[in-house]
């Protein structure tokens, strides 16, 4: 999205660009008025007039995170504001306040950017790989999916060094090269531990724990337990969607209660306890334990959800 609003801002040929980031809602320094200190800076260049033909770039990052009253008065400024004078781009990666919104889709262009999933970043690799004219073999190329996920800037950046090497990229190589990925979403590790697949959960289990405390992907293995309990103690599908406030298209739920009898009472019980057991764990023993902890409880839990 950030690549996008770039392009915009240089096709504008602005002369200088304000970049306002939206902290979250609740967060931020009070202002003098309705908007928080961060966002104050938008309102000079939003009223500035074109004196001499030159452009001033706006750009309004996390928009989404705009509170009511910050884009009431957003709106205003942007209904008057001279389009000779401001190049404004707002970048979001959720729903932006409605009156907002709407004068942005009647004003400007609308440019959604679709979220990219490993999918996606295997077909983009072979496209680069391609264009570039290297030797990257399959395994390698599985390398640098699992080094990078759907961060193709990084990855084309580690294609950018590989080129000079001369000679066929291989999977050690990449390896060796390159340092685990910092945007592994943690899906992705629940995902095996749910489907037993001990070997792809604890290989996930070590990219997240270069980068992501063991208390989160704790926090995700009990959401799942969870999410497994309320199943098995429904009535029915329609009731467990309802205490799970899911929406009706919502195919995580159709797929979760299918699966509902996969984990046996006794297995449940056995993952709510060890779940506390590696909560106390990890936040009373010394550091060195925590892996050996989620490996152990990784192993467990796959097996207990699988059935086995």
């Amino acid at each position: 999205m950030l690549d996008k609003a770039k392009e915009f801002l240089d096709r504008s040929g602005v002369d200088g660009i304000v970049r306002i980031d939206v902290p979250g809602r609740g967060g931020g320094e009070d202002g003098m008025g309705p908007m928080r200190a961060e966002i104050e800076p938008a309102i000079p260049v939003l009223q500035s007039a074109s004196l001499f033909g030159g452009m001033s770039g706006l750009e309004i990052v996390d928009a989404q995170q705009l509170t009511r009253d910050e884009a009431g008065v957003l709106a205003e400024l942007v209904e008057a504001m001279d389009e000779e004078a401001v190049a404004l781009v707002v970048v979001s990666s959720g729903a932006v306040p409605s009156g907002l919104a709407k004068l942005l889709k009647a004003r400007g262009e609308v440019v959604t950017v679709r979220r990219m999933r490993e999918r996606d970043s295997r077909e983009w690799l072979a496209d680069e790989v391609a264009r570039r004219k290297m030797s990257v073999d399959r395994d390698a190329a599985d390398a640098l999916v699992q080094r990078f996920g759907t961060d193709i800037a990084s990855m084309g950046q580690a294609l950018d060094q590989l080129s000079e090497v001369g000679e066929s990229i291989t999977s050690d190589l990449v390896i060796d090269r390159f340092k685990n990925r910092p945007n592994e979403p943690t899906w992705l590790y629940t995902d095996a531990v749910t489907k037993g697949n001990v070997g792809e959960a604890l290989r996930r289990l070590g990219d997240l724990l270069t980068h992501t405390h063991p208390l989160v992907l704790l926090g995700a293995l009990e959401s799942e337990v969870r999410r497994r309990a309320i199943a098995l103690s429904a009535a029915d599908m329609e009731e467990f969607r309802s205490q799970m406030g899911a929406r009706a298209n919502d195919r995580s739920i159709e797929f979760l209660w299918r699966n509902r009898s996969k984990m046996k009472d006794s297995s449940l019980r056995q993952a709510v306890d060890a779940l506390v057991r590696a909560d106390r764990i990890l936040k009373s023993a010394p550091e060195p334990m925590h892996r050996v902890t989620m490996e152990r409880l990784t192993v467990a839990m796959a097996r207990w959800m699988a059935g086995r």
